[in-house]
């Protein structure tokens, strides 16, 4: 099974900022069974953007969380309609995010390996341009699976 399909792909959003941007992820990731509290996992998402920028560039931000409310590590891509506000490594405004979520027993490890190759994969330029150019979420969960090699 892969360990992202395409319901873990939420295109056409119409966020406002990044606040809601990362509240409808939370939101999503326990419509999806990955939490329970949605609430607990917004917390974490907005504790780490506390520390420092999670926008990366060109229109992407890798948002990350730990969390003893997550079951099971995921990632959730988000695709919005109009790049927001959202502190980056050049200053620019994001429109896609590539949000990870891990459970606190698993920080070490699996958050670590996610972040790192999240990381490589936007410096990918076919990856970036698939996930800018594509609206088929089967797709983009292909692209993100073989570029993440789970």
């Amino acid at each position: 099974m892969a360990f992202v399909n395409d319901k873990n792909v939420l295109l056409h959003q119409n966020a406002a900022n990044k606040d809601e941007a990362l509240r409808t992820i939370a939101n999503y990731a326990a419509t999806l069974s990955i939490t329970d509290d949605a609430d607990a996992v917004y917390d974490a998402f907005q504790a780490r953007e506390g520390i420092d920028k999670t926008g990366m560039v060109d229109g992407f931000a890798v948002p990350h969380c730990k969390s003893d409310a997550v079951k099971d590590a995921a990632v959730i891509i988000f695709k919005n309609e109009q790049p927001v506000e959202w502190p980056s490594l050049d200053d620019k405004p994001v429109d896609i995010a590539m949000a990870l979520l891990i459970p606190e027993g698993e920080a070490g490890t699996t958050h670590l390996r996610l972040l790192s190759k999240s990381a490589v994969l936007l410096m990918n330029a076919d990856f970036k341009a698939t996930l800018r150019g594509s609206n088929d979420a089967a797709q983009i969960a292909q692209a993100l699976n073989e570029g993440l090699g789970l």
